[in-house]
């Protein structure tokens, strides 16, 4: 199977279900992972972050392979920007309760 192959057959859920799997040490009916279940797992994360994913984590891997890391105010300027696109969240005071 080719890395594209690969690609197309990973769903969203299999994607989620080997970055727990990666991020935990075990399968999820708890089995361990053996070395090489953990390498070739998180080699396809990986792939799968750099190319399918668009992930606003502060850092991933981009699609030529290389690491992302945001900066404070790259980070500060998003969450403006989406707390700008939502809807407030309901503010009160000590008083107000």
């Amino acid at each position: 199977m080719n890395i594209e192959q690969l690609l197309a057959a990973m769903t969203p859920d299999v994607y989620e279900r080997l970055r727990q799997a990666v991020e935990t040490g075990k399968w999820p009916d708890g089995k361990v992972l053996s070395d090489e279940q953990k390498e070739n797992c998180l080699q396809a994360v990986l792939l799968y972050q750099a190319r399918i994913a668009q992930s606003n984590e502060h850092m991933t891997v981009g699609e030529s392979g290389e690491i992302i890391h945001k900066s404070k105010s790259e980070l500060r300027r998003e969450l403006r920007e989406s707390q700008s696109n939502e809807q407030s969240i309901a503010r009160f005071k000590q008083d107000d309760i």
